[in-house]
């Protein structure tokens, strides 16, 4: 099932306590790293679904929080993504009607599946109010992270609906 957009919402409106690290300092404690495939039309969802990931303890690099990246788009920002997708260990889509009709996100999936293990990519598919799913189109493809029965997030393998994986156990 996909995770409703007003349970991400509703996790974007948490206060967290700031924990984060640096990406290397992430990496030098074993902790999962993930590039956030977005549209910056999901602000809002982004927060949200970076509050649910740093609860199952994961570092998650989000493009517009990255100084390091030019103002406006252009060759280095595709060079500077590319560099951290290869980076991290996972590369996670979190899939939006926006991220679906965005330029940027399925490039960035498509580059992901050439240099990254398919284990290491996840979809996180969406459905707004209506029930209306995004996400499907990949859902066979690659694993997906839910939230599980217990309230965390868990990954599943393409198909199945049981015996998941909390994210936090990756």
């Amino acid at each position: 099932m996909p995770i409703s957009i007003a349970k991400i919402q509703e996790a974007a409106t948490r206060i967290r306590k700031s924990t984060r690290r640096t990406f290397h300092e992430a990496k030098a404690s074993s902790l999962a790293t993930a590039f956030l495939c977005h549209s910056h039309k999901d602000a809002s969802l982004v927060k949200g679904i970076t509050n649910l990931l740093e609860d199952s303890g994961w570092d998650v690099y989000i493009d517009w929080e990255d100084s390091s990246m030019p103002e406006t788009p252009n060759r280095q920002t595709a060079l500077n993504i590319q560099n951290k997708i290869k980076d991290l260990k996972y590369f996670l889509f979190l899939a939006t009607e926006n991220s679906m009709s965005s330029r940027w996100c399925p490039w960035e999936i498509g580059y992901a599946n050439g240099v990254k293990n398919i284990e290491n990519i996840l979809i996180i598919p969406t459905a707004d109010r209506l029930g209306t799913a995004r996400g499907n189109e990949y859902l066979q493809l690659y694993r997906r992270i839910d939230i599980a029965d217990g309230g965390g997030l868990a990954a599943w393998q393409p198909g199945q609906t049981s015996n998941g994986v909390w994210v936090k156990e990756l």
